[in-house]
C-alpha cells in the first residue's frame, strides 16, 4: 500500500464495462513526509468515495485490485482502498 493525495477528477463517459458506477481520480505519490513523490499525477479507481485533496491508501497490486473488484479481466491495477484521518511518523 502507498499513500497518496488526491489530485483530481476524471470524466469518462465511455468506459470498460466493469467500470461502470465505479469513480476515477487523479492521485499523486506522496512520500511518508508527506511531500508529493515526482510531478506525475496516476488515474485510480476509487471505492471510498474520496475527493480532492484526500490523502488516501493505494494498492496497486493488479490481481489485488481486480479479486477485489470481482472481474479478473478488470483493466485496473491501481485502486483508493481507504481515506487517510491520520497518520504518524514513528
Amino acid at each position: 500500500m502507498l499513500l497518496a493525495k488526491v489530485t483530481g477528477n476524471v470524466v469518462a463517459t465511455q468506459k470498460d464495462p466493469t467500470l461502470v458506477g465505479h469513480k476515477l481520480l487523479l492521485i499523486r505519490y506522496l512520500n511518508l513526509d508527506g511531500t508529493p513523490q515526482g510531478d506525475e499525477d496516476t488515474v485510480v479507481i476509487d471505492l471510498c468515495g474520496a475527493g480532492i485533496g484526500d490523502t488516501v491508501l493505494i494498492v496497486d497490486e493488479g490481481d489485488a485490485v481486480q479479486q477485489i473488484l470481482g472481474h479478473a479481466n478488470s483493466p485496473v491495477n491501481k485502486m483508493i482502498i481507504a481515506i487517510v484521518d491520520h497518520y504518524d511518523i514513528p
